[in-house]
């Protein structure tokens, strides 16, 4: 049984006949003679050999070797083999070839900020020479191919660096978010068994420098693969080096050659490990191929954000997320200048990421619902003194939005011009199952429509189509970007995925088509709240909460109740200053029962200061519900703020 979905409305933005003209996408159905958007989704999911090849030429990925086969399905769907005897590195992809090319090497490859307002950038062949360095470094301390090294440092320059020199010597990226406590950093590690960490004396946030280095060391002491350790002066600070381990960046660069030869790596060779949290247990370590997650992270990037050679993209994330790896190899392949700042994005004052998207003429800018909810008090008057026209579009991932802070970064900010391109996939997608585009129209809170081949759709309990009601997201033909397994642990992949219905992909995402066949997120299906058989999704709630002026933020649970299998319990955070009392209580009462009915009505509503986070603003629903019932967390690693969890235990 499924219930009507009630989000969606009207459509508020449609693309111009100049978007459609000039887009990626266009030229790309062009080159193949296909007349329109539903005709290459036919096509793209209908044969994902040909989709996939093509894309492969439209992104012109160069190889060594040449793949005798697209893709090899003898080991079922669940475990393809993809550019079989292909033979590439996707460092020549991103940084070689562009280098080499006289009309590229002088373009722009990153431009940085600090938050301390020091800037620089990078052409092309500056990265390249930067790369080879940082790759002789490598092999100069013994490391090498299939080697796992990981990445624990600030947003700058050298992260991209390091990230890339890597790959070049056919290592192992093992990218850690840089907020990690040591036994997050450690567990990481030793299960890749990683030789190298980059790391850095600190950061700069709000003004301050926090310690980095004292981090890692102590992560290091738990880690007996662990040979060195090269470390970026960010910040200054007084740091303690161990001899022989420990390696400054700059002196351990400054020695090296800028000619370095790129490993020749098999397509399917190991390139990344990006370790991502599960319900129980220890995170899911996804491994991830050179010409399987940077392809995909380009295609989206190429399609969905329409990036062209000499945009400039940013995307507020972190090197340990999916969306660092995938802006700096999505931007590179597509010989883009990819925008990094390495601060609060509302530091010194509300108006920075305005003021950042002014002065560097950002033209793709990727942001968060909560960081929009977070803005939106400040007032109108902090973007409207920046000159915005160099954007072309928003784009989003991480969670669900709300209708109203949508519209107002939709309305407000952009005018009603400028597209919001939501996007929703994860870490074992390489990028999104679902995503908006230049061509098709968009509604508050939507995606356009499946990510071209990616074979998606929405079922019910019994693994059935439905439409304009609440199911599972499910894939049901294989893509190039999903993940080649979890390390070390191919039967929980299996179990994770591939074991609900047979050959389908159940990604654990709840999901709706609405009759004009726009696509919803509405958190994880794990969040799924199922009162007196009726199945609710936690955005749908949270956003008539956040429509009252007083709430900032809210998040829906389901708790167990005897007779109704489960009941609802709403969190709201408050705008400062507001006084939270039954009166407050009452009315956000009202509003959920005269939105969804007295059978929803929520058990109790309680404030809270703040919701526990991961760094690309996931609000972790899951570890609300169990703070709330005294349950087993499970791996919090992942949080910004653990202290929110803390507090959810404290407020019955």
């Amino acid at each position: 049984m499924t219930e009507q979905f009630t989000f969606g409305g009207e459509i508020v933005w449609r693309p111009s006949p100049k978007q459609i003209e000039e887009a990626n996408l266009t030229r790309f159905m062009r080159q193949h003679e296909l007349t329109n958007f539903d005709a290459l989704m036919t096509r793209s999911t209908g044969d994902v050999a040909w989709f996939t090849d093509a894309v492969l030429k439209f992104l012109n990925i160069e190889f060594y070797e040449s793949y005798s086969k697209v893709v090899d399905l003898d080991g079922g769907i669940q475990l393809p083999t993809w550019c079989v005897d292909g033979k590439m590195n996707i460092v020549h992809n991103c940084v070689e070839k562009w280098a080499l090319n006289t009309e590229m090497r002088g373009n722009l490859a990153i431009i940085f900020e600090g938050e301390e307002g020091r800037t620089y950038a990078l052409t092309y062949a500056e990265l390249n020479a930067e790369v080879n360095k940082a790759a002789n470094a490598l092999k100069s301390l013994g490391l090498g191919k299939g080697d796992a090294v990981g990445i624990f440092m600030p947003m700058t320059p050298e992260i991209v660096v390091a990230l890339l020199a890597i790959a070049k010597i056919g290592g192992i990226i093992l990218p850690l978010f840089s907020g990690y406590g040591a036994g997050a950093i450690a567990s990481r590690m030793v299960d890749a068994d990683a030789k190298a960490l980059f790391a850095a004396d600190g950061a700069f946030r709000r003004g301050k420098a926090v310690d980095m280095k004292s981090v890692a060391d102590e992560a290091a002491e738990q880690i007996s693969t662990l040979k060195h350790m090269i470390v970026l002066k960010r910040t200054g600070q007084e740091i303690k080096m161990k001899k022989e381990r420990d390696h400054w960046w700059h002196d351990l660069m400054g020695v090296q050659s800028a000619i370095c030869e790129t490993e020749k790596t098999a397509a399917e060779d190991p390139l990344m490990v990006i370790y991502t949290s599960g319900t129980t247990g220890k995170p899911k370590g996804a491994l991830h191929t050179h010409c399987g997650f940077p392809v995909k992270a380009a295609q989206d990037m190429a399609f969905g954000t329409d990036v062209h050679s000499g945009d400039v993209i940013y995307w507020m994330t972190d090197m340990g997320w999916m969306m660092g790896p995938w802006l700096v190899l999505g931007s590179l392949i597509l010989g883009a200048t990819m925008f990094l700042y390495d601060g609060a994005p509302d530091f010194p004052a509300p108006n920075r990421l305005w003021e950042l998207a002014e002065k560097h003429r950002i033209n793709q800018m990727g942001v968060s619902p909560t960081l929009i909810r977070a803005l939106i008090p400040h007032g109108e008057e902090q973007f409207r003194r920046h000159d915005l026209s160099s954007l072309k579009c928003f784009a989003s991932t991480g969670e669900p939005w709300n209708p109203v802070p949508w519209l107002w970064l939709f309305e407000k900010v952009g005018g009603g011009k400028i597209p919001i391109i939501n996007y929703s996939g994860g870490t074992e997608i390489s990028g999104g199952i679902v995503m908006g585009n230049p061509l098709l129209p968009l509604k508050p809170c939507a995606f356009s429509a499946a990510c071209p081949g990616m074979d998606a759709d929405v079922v019910d309990e019994d693994g059935k189509p439905v439409r304009n009601a609440v199911g599972e997201l499910v894939i049901k033909q294989p893509w190039i970007g999903m993940t080649r397994g979890f390390w070390k642990d191919k039967q929980r992949y299996l179990d994770t995925y591939w074991s609900r219905w047979e050959n389908v992909w159940v990604h654990g995402d709840f999901a709706a088509i609405d009759e004009d066949g726009l696509w919803y997120i509405l958190g994880r299906s794990d969040d799924t709240i199922k009162i007196a058989g009726k199945r609710l999704g936690p955005a749908e709630v949270e956003s008539i909460l956040v429509r009252h002026e007083a709430i900032v933020e809210a998040a829906a649970i389901g708790v167990p109740h005897e007779v109704k299998g489960s009941e609802l319990i709403l969190f709201a955070v408050t705008s400062p200053g507001v006084e939270r009392g039954e009166v407050l209580r009452q009315t956000l009462m009202e509003m959920v029962i005269a939105e969804m009915g007295k059978p929803l009505a929520p058990k109790a509503i309680l404030f809270v200061s703040d919701l526990p986070k991961t760094r690309n603003a996931k609000v972790m629903r899951r570890m609300i519900r169990a703070a709330y019932l005294g349950l087993e967390l499970g791996d919090t690693s992942s949080l910004v703020n653990p202290g929110a969890v803390d507090e959810i235990r404290r407020v019955k």
